[in-house]
């Protein structure tokens, strides 16, 4: 499968009404060739590190492609790094929604979702108008012995410009707006019926959309970018919570269990759960969900893996909260993290997500499009034989994930010697990601495998020494910019487990429910566990209501700080 590297599209900077630069493109004409009968696979990462000030300079994308017979495979990672994020330029097309999802991903999801239905037939006529109007007046004004109708032709704009400067919804307009309208109309007829130039009133006609749609871009890429901001940053009743529950733990005299609780904890006769997270209220809601479905929840030992940060909320959170017999182990992960030889692990990195979009050729149009989510291990979960050196046999969730039934019998599941029993998506296969793999030797038809639910073998894990090749996949890409180190995540942690994956029945997780409307009752009520991934989260006000309920139905209520923090 050769692959190439897709040449950039062109740029053209225009200037919005309020003076911001705003990029706009066309798509280069070797794009263009790759319209065959195959697909086109995208890939981004949809991680924000940090936010700058100079919103809308950061949100480019930067595009690379493959390709083969069969399909195009596209890496791209929308992250913003120290304020700046890249990201390619692609013409948005108002009337398709799937160019717009592939342009702005979920954000295009969630605002057809949540569209409102304007009333302003009346407003949007005398838009009409007043372009019109504009349009004629440059020509009309250079006309002589028509001075008196010049200065009516703008005093109708400037009163056009008046009322429509707080209008948005024919509601909103003043009583006499049917008189302004009619007035407008003969003037405009007069002015039509003046001899002017057709080509002077076309180009004005013309700048004046090119402005219109600059500025429909402009506020589209804002709008994205703040629903982009509000989907990444933790909500402010997220941080109330773990500033209380922080400041409580300082506060407090209460009884540590650390030592009572030691011999569960390395005793490979329980069932130990592992969870990577830095939110509070989502893993409760995983660990309580778990609890309340098992059969034995005195068996029950979860670990959970947090940052500095959020160690001390997460320590009382669990002090102040029991889940019938199980046990609750909150380890602050940066210990193990300032060992030397895990150099590269500088940080807590819960599962990595990247947004999947698949692009059919074989029609012209962009409407074949499907949009999926990949979740794969971050840099922690390669720690795991260090962290838990006593165990062999765990399960390790992700904290956007409830259960709804019994997970007891994975601890019974025969995974033919592999290393890691996880869900596989055949719709992307490694063979499409080949240009963003640096090894030579792998499995082209494997199938992708996700994160949320996965059974763990720990000593075949050290025995083949899993974590040590993942070092050193890691160490190639050490003259890598970290946009590009986090856009390789995918490809370095699917190969570690080449070959080593023992593929999950679909029954034990339905995935989607934060990015994909369109899943039905029935299929979510028959899986073992729902997988929140995708960037609308049921914690979320941007989260899918119709999902929420199922979250909910486990989140943790009569918390004091949660009323406190406004957290309902």
């Amino acid at each position: 499968m050769k692959h190439k590297l897709l040449k950039d599209v062109s740029k053209k900077k225009t200037s919005g009404s309020n003076g911001i630069l705003v990029e706009k493109s066309t798509r280069s004409k070797s794009k263009a060739k790759l319209k065959g009968a195959f697909s086109l696979v995208e890939l981004n990462n949809d991680t924000f590190e940090s936010i700058g000030p100079h919103m809308l300079k950061r949100y480019q994308r930067k595009d690379l492609s493959g390709r083969s017979k069969e399909s195009d495979t596209v890496l791209q990672q929308d992250t913003v790094v120290n304020g700046k994020q890249n990201r390619g330029q692609e013409t948005v097309h108002e009337g398709n929604p799937k160019s717009c999802e592939h342009e702005y991903g979920s954000y295009c999801l969630w605002s057809t979702e949540h569209r409102e239905v304007m009333k302003d037939a009346i407003v949007k006529r005398l838009k009409d108008q007043l372009f019109i109007a504009r349009a004629h007046y440059p020509s009309i004004a250079k006309i002589k012995q028509r001075e008196r109708f010049t200065r009516e032709l703008k005093q109708s704009i400037q009163e056009h410009e008046r009322m429509l400067s707080d209008t948005i919804t024919d509601a909103d307009l003043p009583t006499v707006f049917a008189k302004k309208l009619e007035k407008m109309e003969h003037t405009i007829e007069r002015a039509k019926s003046c001899e002017v130039g057709c080509s002077n009133v076309e180009r004005k006609l013309r700048q004046l959309l090119d402005i219109t749609e600059d500025e429909a871009y402009f506020h589209t890429r804002q709008s994205a970018i703040l629903y982009h901001l509000g989907v990444q940053t933790m909500p402010k009743t997220h941080h109330c919570l773990n500033m209380r529950l922080t400041l409580e733990y300082f506060k407090s005299r209460s009884i540590r269990t650390d030592q009572q609780n030691r011999q569960k904890l390395e005793s490979p006769a329980f069932q130990h759960y592992v969870i990577f997270s830095r939110n509070v209220l989502a893993v409760s809601t995983t660990i309580n969900s778990t609890v309340l479905n098992c059969q034995d929840s005195g068996s029950i030992v979860f670990h959970l893996f947090t940052d500095a940060q959020n160690f001390y909320a997460m320590k009382h959170w669990f002090e102040r909260n029991s889940y019938s017999e199980a046990t609750v182990h909150v380890t602050n992960i940066e210990d193990h993290l300032k060992l030397p030889k895990h150099a590269e692990m500088q940080q807590l990195l819960p599962s990595e997500e990247f947004r999947v979009t698949i692009r059919n050729y074989s029609e012209p149009s962009l409407r074949q499009m499907k949009t999926e989510y990949i979740s794969v291990f971050g840099h922690s979960h390669f720690l795991l034989p260090d962290l838990l050196p006593g165990l062999n046999r765990v399960v390790v969730l992700d904290d956007d994930l409830i259960v709804q039934k019994d997970l007891s019998s994975l601890w019974n599941l025969n995974m033919d010697g592999k290393v890691i029993g996880a869900v596989q998506f055949c719709g992307v296969k490694l063979g499409q990601l080949r240009s963003y793999i640096s090894e030579h030797s792998f499995n082209s038809d494997a199938c992708v495998w996700l994160s949320g639910l996965n059974v763990i073998e720990l000593e075949k894990w050290r025995d083949l020494h899993v974590t040590s090749l993942y070092d050193q996949s890691l160490q190639k890409l050490q003259k890598e910019s970290l946009l590009s180190k986090r856009l390789k995540a995918l490809p370095v942690s699917m190969l570690a487990f080449q070959d080593l994956i023992y593929p999950l029945e679909d029954s034990w997780v339905q995935s989607g429910l934060g990015h994909d409307y369109g899943i039905s009752k029935d299929h979510i009520e028959k899986a073992a566990t729902l997988h929140y991934n995708g960037v609308m989260k049921p914690w979320l006000d941007l989260g899918i209501h119709n999902y929420k309920s199922y979250w909910r139905k486990y989140m943790t209520t009569g918390e004091i700080f949660m009323r406190e923090c406004n957290i309902h």
